[in-house]
């Protein structure tokens, strides 16, 4: 099992509701132990935003940060559903759609995500 630190950090918005509802779902699939998540809100997401040389104002990607480094957008989204057992799977088939495909969709729907699900006063994870 592995521990608080060991575990791979997901850092996303924590008041969009797609965003909350996509951290949902991990709640859900993913194994217990596996994922640590920061809302990019709080001290700790804005220290990892300012470590890792993202702006702290706002995000735009989802964050994986793993023991093979960072990862965001697509690569990032893949990345993190590739590591849910049941779902291995479906990441290795749209892997195979090539990156700027990928890109092209989630950048669409991470610029859209509020218009389309709205924002919420509070978040899936308490900070």
């Amino acid at each position: 099992m592995k521990d608080q630190v060991s575990k791979d950090i997901i850092i996303f918005d924590g008041e969009c509701n797609l965003c909350n509802g996509v951290v949902g779902w991990l709640l859900k699939f993913a194994p217990k132990d596996l994922f640590s998540f920061v809302p990019f809100q709080s001290p700790r997401g804005q220290e990892l935003l300012k470590t890792h040389g993202f702006p702290t104002n706002a995000l735009d990607t989802v964050i994986l940060i793993d023991e093979e480094g960072v990862k965001t957008h697509s690569d990032g989204f893949l990345k993190i559903v590739a590591k849910i057992p049941k779902w291995q799977r479906v990441a290795a088939l749209l892997a195979f759609i090539p990156r700027m495909i990928r890109d092209y969709i989630y950048k669409t729907a991470s610029k859209n995500r509020v218009k389309w699900f709205g924002t919420s006063k509070s978040c899936t994870i308490q900070f």
